[in-house]
């Protein structure tokens, strides 16, 4: 009997420990395979047509800022469909022909019932279409970044979500969070012959790709992104990542707004979480290096369960006086620490993200708060609320210093 315990217990550390190490071994796999699906096309030919999609819930005084940053984008050929979904836009008015206000008869409170609603509004049938979020802001460039994996053959695009505002410690945190995932989740990942995951905003497709995934589907609630990176990767089609197709995403500034909005993030993990399940099994049946590499991470929880439970099943071992598992747990906490070091300290990091990581703690207990919040996130609130109206110019001047 004192066997089987054992097994399981080895098990269970396993299945826990695994993840810790997970940064750096995709690291090692990226240093082999080389950087050769990072490279991407020269811009060439007449532009696409772009279908831009912006998605608002409520609140619409962040919207002047976004179009105004999609107007001085360095690109001619994209219509702007706005979807003010339970919206007062009786003030909101833009002197310019490529931008479409809806206002949905009903309320949709469904990120993809608002996409859908534009498709079926097109003034056009446009090729590719992009995702913004009404807090977003678009780097000049964004579209131009876009087709130089489009031309490479790619169907599906993500660009990288930066840092809007990082006027407080938490809005710090959660900017180190995402450059984490930028880095394994879209980057490394991407470059290792997977597919960058989907970040709900800043990403971009095929028109076709989208209604065929979606379009037969009615998900609400948190997490329809989850729901089309399945549906793309289980075509074995790859989600290409594009570092230099910037949105500006706006950062959580006060606890409540991080608790509501983790509690949605953490309930769709659980939701969705059995999607990596199937596509490990598809991985090694096709012989996909993408579908499973891709099961593999949507299989990992958030970063703060696994931690906790890493420190957990350490100090267990201490406890027990299994010296030889505790000090395992404790090289690969240090490895995970190295790797998350490796993900931040980059160049254009602000060095505020650098000051707000002795909060760390801080952003984990706000986050339990969450998990004990989750069961019934998507009843709590349908969207975060937006606070900062910074227009692009404002923005690309403090990126530089």
């Amino acid at each position: 009997m004192q066997v089987i315990w054992n097994t399981i217990w080895t098990v269970i550390q396993v299945l826990i420990g695994y993840q810790l190490v997970i940064p750096v071994l995709l690291y090692f796999i990226y240093l082999l395979r080389g950087k050769k699906d990072l490279r991407t096309a020269d811009a060439s030919g007449p532009e696409a047509d772009y279908a831009i999609i912006v998605t608002a819930y409520e609140q619409i005084n962040t919207l002047p800022a976004v179009v105004q940053s999609i107007q001085k984008l360095q690109y001619s050929n994209y219509m702007v469909y706005i979807v003010a979904d339970k919206c007062d836009v009786s003030g909101l008015h833009f002197n310019d022909s490529r931008v479409v206000v809806l206002r949905p008869p009903e309320t949709l409170a469904s990120n993809t019932r608002s996409h859908f609603y534009a498709i079926r509004n097109f003034v056009r049938p446009h090729e590719r279409l992009t995702i913004v979020d009404s807090d977003n802001l678009v780097h000049p460039d964004y579209l131009n970044q876009l087709n130089r994996f489009f031309d490479k053959g790619y169907k599906a695009v993500q660009g990288v979500r930066a840092a809007k505002n990082l006027d407080t410690t938490l809005a710090c945190l959660d900017a180190a969070r995402d450059l984490y995932y930028h880095y394994y989740d879209g980057k490394l990942l991407f470059a290792t012959g997977s597919s960058a995951t989907l970040a709900g905003s800043g990403m971009a497709f095929e028109t076709q790709l989208y209604r065929d995934c979606l379009e037969h589907l009615d998900v609400t609630g948190a997490g329809f992104d989850k729901v089309l990176q399945m549906a793309i990767v289980q075509k074995d089609l790859r989600i290409a990542f594009a570092e230099k197709a910037i949105v500006y995403d706006e950062k959580t500034t006060d606890s409540g707004q991080l608790v509501n909005q983790r509690a949605r993030w953490i309930n769709t993990w659980f939701r969705y979480f059995r999607f990596g399940f199937r596509l490990l099994s598809l991985g090694i049946v096709n012989g996909s290096r993408n579908q499973f590499y891709f099961g593999v991470i949507l299989l990992r929880p958030p970063l703060f369960i696994f931690l906790g439970l890493s420190v957990l099943m350490m100090l267990s071992n201490l406890v027990f006086w299994q010296m030889e598992a505790f000090f395992t747990w404790v090289a690969a906490l240090l490895l995970f620490v190295g790797g998350f070091a490796m993900a931040i300290v980059q160049p254009e990091t602000d060095k505020r993200i650098y000051r707000s990581l002795v909060n760390i703690p801080r952003f984990m207990f706000y986050q339990v708060i969450s998990l004990l919040k989750s069961g019934k996130a998507n009843k709590r609130s349908v969207a975060t609320k937006h606070f900062h109206t910074a227009d692009i110019d404002n923005v690309l001047s403090d990126q530089k210093h």
